[in-house]
């Protein structure tokens, strides 16, 4: 008895160790484009799928006390780049977010990235992928990287003695190495703020 493109699906799923979120491409080998997209969107009605963004699938997940529960911003945001071949970077409200100078989750997420711009919706939120220069791009350190973008989102001046020392807190777990290299990224006054030295 041949197998239906949604018990080949929903075996492909559960067999990834690594993978969280699932692109269409992905099930592209288990039939033509419309059949897969069908296969998919009776998955969805049985809920043994969730569509967290155009184009992309997620296994449920229940919790006790939560219900389900869906990748994350971030998770989306990576596995869209992985599809696209592309780099990503945390900006704004969102790069506070990570490093604890706010518990404000944003609704609006902005990532720097070396593709084409766009807005992918994820439920009441969205992700917008702002295309730029492959210097904001370069980054080698996840905290370093998180902690330049936050300065720059606070602006020159207006980063509290508290967040600074948030901040620099938070870099002594960043490879001393990265941290170099990515200060060296850095606008200088961000660089001066981490670093306390004043360039010549």
């Amino acid at each position: 008895m041949t197998e239906s493109i949604e018990t080949k699906i929903v075996r492909k799923t559960k067999r990834a160790k690594n993978d969280l979120l699932f692109s269409v491409d992905m099930f592209a080998k288990f039939g033509n484009a419309k059949a897969v997209s069908k296969a998919l969107e009776r998955l969805t009605k049985e809920e043994k799928l969730y569509r967290v963004a155009t184009g992309f699938y997620a296994l449920p997940k229940m919790h006790d006390n939560f219900g389900v529960i869906l990748p994350n911003i971030d998770e989306i945001a990576l596995a869209i780049a992985k599809r696209d071949k592309a780099r990503v970077v945390p900006t704004g409200s969102y790069a506070l977010y990570k490093l604890g100078l706010t518990t404000q989750v944003p609704m609006n997420v902005v990532y720097y990235t070396d593709t084409s711009a766009r807005f992918v919706k994820i439920g009441k939120r969205t992700i917008k992928f702002k295309k730029a220069s492959s210097r904001n791009l370069a980054f080698k350190g996840e905290i370093s990287m998180l902690a330049v973008q936050a300065l720059r989102s606070l602006g020159k001046g207006n980063a509290t003695d508290e967040e600074i020392a948030h901040i620099k807190m938070i870099l002594q777990n960043e490879n001393p190495t990265h941290l170099k290299h990515d200060l060296l990224l850095a606008p200088v006054w961000v660089r001066e703020l981490l670093t306390d030295k004043k360039e010549k």
